[in-house]
């Protein structure tokens, strides 16, 4: 085969696989609409969790540290990403992969370590400190028998 029919083979069968994924997704949602409960009842569009009717409203205002950790909790699952990677081609990069990813470790954990330090994962409110005053204790007046 000619290198431009391998190349036109090659654009044709990611052109095949678009449309029949694109395809399979129509039909999935085309299905779920036609096979789907049409129940119209005074509840229906009401949220419901775990039997207990909703209170109050949904818009909770959260704590910025909230957003922090969940941050965090992101970079470090991409970067787990990134040792599996590297778990799966150990053998072709030897003694200096090992080497990169030992120091890639060191350096996610001298990070979460700094986290820690920093109090940075802690989004629980901060506990009250209790001012303790000293007192004076005066013996003006003293016991006589």
């Amino acid at each position: 085969m000619s290198t431009t029919t391998e190349v036109v083979a090659h654009h044709w069968a990611f052109a095949v696989f678009l449309i029949v994924a694109m395809g399979l997704c129509c039909a999935m949602l085309a299905g779920a609409w036609f096979l789907g409960g049409k129940a119209r009842g005074r509840y229906t569009n009401t949220p419901f969790e775990s039997g207990a009717a909703p209170v109050g409203t949904a818009k909770l205002r959260m704590s910025a540290k909230f957003y922090l950790v969940a941050m965090f909790f992101v970079i470090f699952d991409v970067e787990a990403l990134y040792l599996y990677a590297w778990s799966t081609a150990i053998r072709e990069s030897g003694w200096i992969g090992f080497v990169e990813a030992t120091i890639f470790i060191l350096v996610l954990l001298a990070g979460l370590v700094y986290l820690v330090r920093i109090r940075a994962l802690d989004w629980a409110p901060a506990p009250r400190r209790i001012v303790v005053k000293p007192t004076t204790i005066s013996h003006s007046k003293r016991h006589t028998q």
